[in-house]
């Protein structure tokens, strides 16, 4: 089968999201042609679960990792594995709204973006699901992205890891992901003109556990270090979608 959006779903120990993320991005996609890529380095159940989905739902693969671990180069796996035109990147933990991923790409497709990025902060956005030693952690990386990289300076939402582009802008890009930041990575480095932003609402977390420690903090100042080096220099026009406009776009292309 010919996929139009392959999304791809770095997991970690989350047996106790996957079903409900499955069956919400079913919901979400009605009529589109998608699949699901889960690249998996548990050590739990997670695999397992996975893998009686598949027996449902068989546009899903998983690709299982057992040394090796990081959010960035699963994610990098995902896309070397994805079929789809369009490529989007999203958490397992049912904090980034499954919801989401029609309104990404109805705004891809009918306004040829090269990327779709959904933002808490701009108008109708939230990042009411983190508490506030994660919105200070998060802002501050934000931030430092920001001053540190030119790609990211006009992008609100830099670092959250939900995304959707044309896989085409990735062909030739030098992507050397570290850590969990692949976002950043992608903008840095991806042959793109125009970014779409759309509101969304950052959702508690379903169930497990935050992956967020030291060490992925200090991988975080490593990359951008490392990417002040390497990024690619690009004249990037960002278009900011409210609302009401996303809900128009949506009633024409449905």
């Amino acid at each position: 089968m010919k996929y139009e959006l392959s999304i791809v779903i770095p997991t970690y120990n989350e047996k106790d999201n996957i079903e409900k993320l499955v069956q919400e991005i079913e919901r979400a996609l009605s009529g589109i042609a998608y699949e699901i890529v889960f690249v998996d380095d548990s050590k739990d159940d997670t695999p397992i679960v996975i893998q009686a989905m598949q027996d449902k739902y068989p546009y899903i693969s998983l690709y299982h990792r057992e040394n090796e671990k990081g959010l960035a180069t699963a994610v990098l796996l995902g896309f070397s594995k994805a079929q789809g035109k369009y490529l989007a990147v999203m958490d397992a933990d049912l904090q980034h709204p499954p919801m989401i991923l029609r309104s990404m790409y109805a705004v891809v497709k009918t306004q040829n973006a090269d990327f779709c990025i959904p933002s808490r902060f701009i108008f109708d956005g939230s990042d009411g699901g983190l508490n506030l030693y994660r919105k200070i952690v998060s802002g501050t990386a934000r931030y430092m992205g920001k001053i540190m990289l030119s790609s990211l300076r006009k992008i609100s939402d830099p670092t959250s890891g939900l995304f959707m582009f044309k896989k085409s802008v990735i062909e030739d890009a030098d992507l050397r992901p570290v850590g969990w930041k692949i976002m950043v990575e992608v903008l840095a480095m991806a042959d793109y003109h125009t970014v779409y932003e759309i509101p969304y609402r950052f959702s508690p977390r379903n169930a497990g556990e935050s992956k967020l420690s030291t060490k992925v903090t200090l991988e975080y100042i490593r990359q951008l270090f490392g990417l002040i080096r390497r990024e690619t220099k690009k004249q990037i026009k960002v278009i900011r979608f409210p609302q009401e406009e996303v809900d128009t776009l949506l009633n024409h292309y449905e």
